[in-house]
């Protein structure tokens, strides 16, 4: 979509989003800070990739949550209670030149930004050391971001910590505060802005999933379902994937986080997929599992009409006051009846296993559910009650190495006031659907 304005015009995938979902988010965040303080949030960097090129650029959430601004370098200074006026809310930008614009093409003018992030105050990055000094010299608390996720060690430091621990050697009387618990107090309960965003990531999964599933048949690869899916979600104004896609058949369906995605689809295997679209930088996040030639023999049936009855069950738990944990532990409840029905261990078995590694744990080892938005493994904690406008993963999974199987049934819920809503119960998921569409 290409958006006019009397300046110039700039381009983006998806469709625009009012500033108004972003003042209401600084808004939100700037209540919750203490009082005589100011916030500082950087942008992502460009990540290297080799030589001289990098990454595709994705924005840091939170940076976008907080002004809808898509471009590296940049800074947001957050101070209500600055006396200058002019830097109560500020966006510092990277300041284009021609030579810049020959090379890498447009970057936002003062102009765009306003009308994008909806902040008035919009100056050049080499504005910003003077305008931190000044507002350093009104305030005592600094808030500074990072992403606290609690499973996440990445080797390279990111640069809203690298200029963070800058910003505290300059100014090191000053007390310094975390951002994050406040953002994810905010982030976990989604507006109606952010529900609609998800929907459409969710909306463009589906006919993505449906193409997969008229395209599968033995012989083809894992990277051209792969492809099949990243063509669907391009033509349909995605950003991408929302994070990297599994499509593993056969026995690498057993691999949780396999992701290489180069082997052949066999007669006779089931191909487990777990894919989501990325619009406006909120993700979806399916599973399904199909049979490569089209119809399920009778014991593949019967473990995924296990995995999907647990599933249905399972659903029922996502009402507010639960939390995940109580969902994890009656999904290993089910599962481990099932499995048992299955004849994958007896009651006697279970009977004398350890518990601290009960038998249904080599068949089922991950979570349930998992909080997702802007980030598919979103901010929120397992022990958290859940509360209308959260949104959850559910999906069960069974994985037998010795039968060459895997199995993983995922929707994506909302948490409302009365019963939960499935973002994907339009999704093709009965074993009959799925056949009958895979041999139209």
């Amino acid at each position: 979509m290409i958006i006019y304005n009397k300046f110039k015009y700039f381009k983006m995938r998806y469709q625009p989003i009012s500033n108004r979902f972003f003042r209401s988010n600084r808004e939100n965040f700037t209540k919750q800070m203490n009082e005589n303080s100011f916030a500082v949030f950087y942008s992502n960097d460009q990540c290297p990739r080799n030589g001289d090129q990098y990454h595709p650029f994705r924005q840091n959430s939170d940076f976008f949550y907080l002004t809808g601004i898509e471009q590296e370098k940049s800074i947001l200074l957050l101070a209500p209670a600055c006396p200058n006026k002019k830097l109560q809310e500020a966006l510092f930008l990277l300041k284009t030149n021609e030579i810049l614009e020959i090379w890498e093409g447009h970057k936002y003018t003062k102009e765009e930004a306003r009308s994008t992030s909806g902040i008035k105050d919009i100056y050049w990055l080499e504005d910003f050391e003077a305008s931190l000094k000044e507002v350093m010299s009104y305030f005592d608390n600094v808030y500074l971001n990072s992403n606290e996720y609690i499973k996440f060690f990445p080797d390279v430091e990111a640069r809203e910590i690298r200029l963070g621990n800058t910003l505290q050697l300059l100014y090191p009387l000053h007390k310094y505060h975390r951002a994050a618990p406040l953002l994810s107090r905010q982030r976990l309960i989604k507006s109606q802005q952010e529900i609609d965003l998800i929907k459409e990531a969710c909306a463009i999964t589906n006919k993505a999933f449906r193409s997969v599933l008229s395209f599968t048949k033995p012989g083809v690869w894992e990277f051209e379902v792969e492809a099949e899916i990243s063509y669907e979600f391009t033509r349909n104004r995605a950003g991408g994937h929302g994070y990297a896609p599994i499509v593993a058949s056969g026995k690498s369906a057993c691999v949780l986080h396999y992701t290489e995605n180069d082997k052949v689809c066999r007669a006779g295997d089931l191909l487990l997929m777990d894919f989501g679209a990325e619009y406006a930088n909120y993700t979806a996040d399916l599973s399904r599992t199909i049979p490569v030639s089209g119809k399920f023999s009778p014991r593949q049936k019967e473990l995924y009409n296990a995995v999907l009855m647990v599933m249905k069950e399972v659903k029922k738990l996502y009402i507010p006051g639960n939390t995940i944990n109580e969902i994890n532990e009656k999904t290993n409840e089910l599962m481990e009846k099932e499995m048992i029905r299955l004849e994958l261990f007896s009651k006697e078995e279970v009977m004398e296993q350890d518990k601290n590694s009960p038998l249904f744990k080599k068949f089922f080892m991950h979570g349930t559910s998992h909080f997702m938005g802007l980030d598919v493994h979103d901010v929120g904690a397992k022990h958290q009650p859940l509360k209308s406008g959260m949104i959850l993963t559910c999906e069960p999974g069974i994985y037998i190495p010795e039968e060459n199987t895997g199995i993983r049934i995922e929707n994506d819920i909302l948490i409302t006031d009365g019963e939960p809503t499935d973002l994907m119960a339009d999704f093709p998921i009965e074993v009959e659907d799925i056949e009958l569409l895979m041999n139209r």
